[in-house]
């Protein structure tokens, strides 16, 4: 049975998430905007599935990945089987299983990571919460999720520490991809762009907290993106970097550190 913390943290999400039509009204814009309409996205770290019900509203077919039961269970309620397919798994380098960390009242921040829950832990943005129980989950790569339902247009990866990780699993590039920055533990952000660089060319460009609008005008190139993140980071916030794929197809190198 799940308890009441836990059907807490899944009302909390709903109230952030879903909750406030403004932040819908600017991120179903922004999306309009950077991705037009199109066929196949991946939602990797589904949660709620905000994302993944506006980019149906565009209409893609959504994969929407999510390994906790409890917004598995909700998802699968919630997205329209059309159009959605709802996976209860994890996302990693490799395929197995796992023990994921869940913070039952603040379940956004549930991790597969160990490194990045204590890493965090001791930051102020994490003051009070806790992970108080594990589920063991299932575990597949971006490969097998090709292999099975095609190449996505656009991945949106938000997993907790995870991201660099499920990079590691992939070996074709993906035209745009989002992965979650977050200053408190800097460098997953940073293994990102290397595994990006070892996928293609990608120029980068990001959206801090819930703003739903690019920090820059243009896009920063490969050379360009390590001194760009810092800047990211050293703001002492969270957001998503964005990478598109330019018009080269082999790995550039240019990334550094």
């Amino acid at each position: 049975m799940t308890g009441l913390a836990a059907r807490a943290g899944l009302v909390r999400s709903l109230a952030i998430y879903r909750g406030q039509p403004w932040r819908r009204r600017a991120l179903r814009r922004f999306y309009r905007d950077l991705l037009g309409t199109g066929d196949l996205a991946f939602d990797i770290g589904a949660h709620v599935g905000n994302r993944s019900q506006l980019l149906i509203e565009q209409g893609f077919r959504v994969v929407a990945v999510e390994p906790q039961a409890l917004f598995h269970d909700y998802l699968k309620r919630h997205l329209p089987e059309a159009r959605a397919t709802v996976l209860k798994l994890a996302v990693g380098a490799e395929s197995g299983t796992a023990e994921l960390a869940v913070s039952s009242r603040h379940p956004t921040v549930s991790t597969l990571s160990e490194a990045w829950r204590e890493k965090v832990a001791v930051s102020d943005g994490f003051a009070g919460v806790t992970w108080d129980r594990c589920e063991s989950v299932r575990v597949t790569t971006l490969d097998a999720l090709i292999a099975d339902h095609g190449l996505p247009e656009f991945c949106k990866i938000d997993v907790e520490g995870m991201e660099a990780e499920i990079l590691k699993g992939l070996s074709q590039p993906i035209p745009l991809l989002a992965v979650e920055y977050l200053s408190a533990a800097p460098q997953v952000a940073r293994d990102c762009l290397r595994e990006l660089d070892r996928l293609g060319q990608y120029e980068f460009n990001a959206v801090a907290g819930e703003s739903h609008r690019f920090v820059r005008g243009d896009w920063v190139g490969a050379g360009d993106a390590p001194a760009f993140l810092d800047d990211l980071l050293s703001a002492g916030r969270s957001g998503d970097l964005y990478a598109r794929r330019t018009a080269a197809h082999e790995g550039t190198g240019h990334v550094a550190g």
